[in-house]
């Protein structure tokens, strides 16, 4: 977080917390997608008010339980994207997808106060081998899914009943270019024609069914060989019948520029792109204040808590999901709370901090525009 978002947000508060207290209600923004949580249980409005004084003072053990959570349902791939760890062979752990009753067992004592659960890691979400036991977990819960796909799987008949019987509130399909060409310079090995079949599927059942969820949500990152697309993405969302259309920058670690992967992909338009620059070198911003690890921590696909999704490759962790251990006991742990002092006093001393792919960025969200695509959908998404 920013720190004029933070000021930002505690402006709104006193509004925010009456409407949250007397109502139940919770009205927010999750990277361009608007969100609005009503009906909330007495638990979860609690959870939350605990949450938001950490905005004033992030406490190295938390009054609350996180109220967002980044869940790797997968830690293995298809695609081979250039600058990601697990398409370059840098993300070392053991192939992996989470065990459904780790799942169960986390989402048992998180399930309670959360707000939003992010279905994705470093991994392909749709090929984890039980993804209906994985959404109807999710599904007993009242929060905000949102499930992140390369789309690969879209037409395999498994996967889109899973998706339409047992919906995530987003279906994030990431796609970047409108030709195979273009979209396969950086989804390397990626095809669009199984995406966009399991798109248009989708909307017809979902139609059939007079069904809004899962809100098909096309997200574009801007680069180098497909800025040129940029004024064509609505027109090509609309006719692939999407739901939502986010566009947004390609973030990542760049701190050598000259000896980054990162550096090729690097749009030339400045409005394109998600940092500053000045001489060849990226500008190194000082407002960042991270409150991830403070409430909202990462869990890998092997159990492994982490104090953001930022941690690819654990080595930083809080604790791990084992037998005879709960989240609870890693949350307020000794461990965890010395991972926040670090966070909190002295981020560079930690190598995700350091190398953070949000810090240099002027807003916390890596989305800079969102365009409704299908006018029906509901804007704020109601939950509850």
């Amino acid at each position: 977080m920013k720190r004029y978002e933070r000021t930002r947000s505690l402006l709104r508060s006193p509004r925010v917390a009456w409407d949250l207290i007397m109502r139940g209600r919770y009205q927010f923004e999750y990277d361009q997608m608007q969100i609005c949580m009503q009906g909330m249980s007495p638990a979860k409005r609690l959870n939350l008010v605990k949450a938001g004084l950490n905005l004033i003072h992030r406490r190295l053990t938390p009054w609350s339980m996180p109220v967002h959570l980044h869940i790797e349902l997968t830690n293995y791939c298809e695609l081979r994207c250039p600058i990601c760890p697990t398409g370059t062979g840098a993300l070392k752990r053991p192939p992996k997808a989470m065990d459904p009753a780790l799942l169960e067992r986390l989402m048992a004592e998180t399930g309670p106060y959360l707000l939003t659960a992010s279905l994705w890691g470093w991994g392909e979400s749709l090929l984890h081998p039980h993804l209906s036991q994985v959404l109807e977990i999710m599904g007993r819960y009242k929060i905000t899914t949102f499930l992140s796909t390369n789309g690969q799987r879209l037409m395999n008949d498994h996967v889109l009943q899973a998706l339409i019987d047992l919906p995530p509130t987003h279906l994030i399909v990431a796609i970047d270019g409108l030709t195979d060409e273009t979209n396969s310079v950086y989804r390397v090995g990626s095809k669009l024609k199984p995406v966009l079949d399991g798109v248009r599927r989708l909307a017809e059942i979902k139609r059939q069914r007079a069904q809004q969820l899962p809100i098909l949500h096309m997200r574009y990152i801007v680069m180098r060989h497909n800025q040129h697309e940029v004024n064509s993405l609505e027109q090509f969302a609309t006719e692939h019948e999407f739901d939502l259309l986010t566009i947004r920058t390609l973030s990542a670690i760049d701190s050598n520029p000259q000896d980054s992967k990162y550096s090729e992909f690097l749009p030339e338009s400045s409005e394109f792109r998600a940092y500053g620059y000045e001489d060849g070198a990226r500008i190194r911003r000082n407002d960042m204040l991270c409150y991830h690890p403070f409430w909202f921590p990462a869990v890998s696909s092997d159990g492994t808590v982490t104090a953001c999704e930022q941690h690819y490759d654990c080595k930083e962790p809080m604790g791990v999901l084992a037998d005879g251990v709960s989240f609870r006991d890693i949350w307020f742990s000794r461990e965890a709370g010395c991972l926040r002092r670090a966070v909190r006093d002295n981020p560079d001393g930690t190598k995700s901090c350091a190398d953070c792919s949000c810090r240099d960025r002027p807003a916390t969200g890596a989305s800079f525009r969102a365009v409704r695509i299908n006018k029906d959908i509901p804007d704020p998404v109601v939950i509850g």
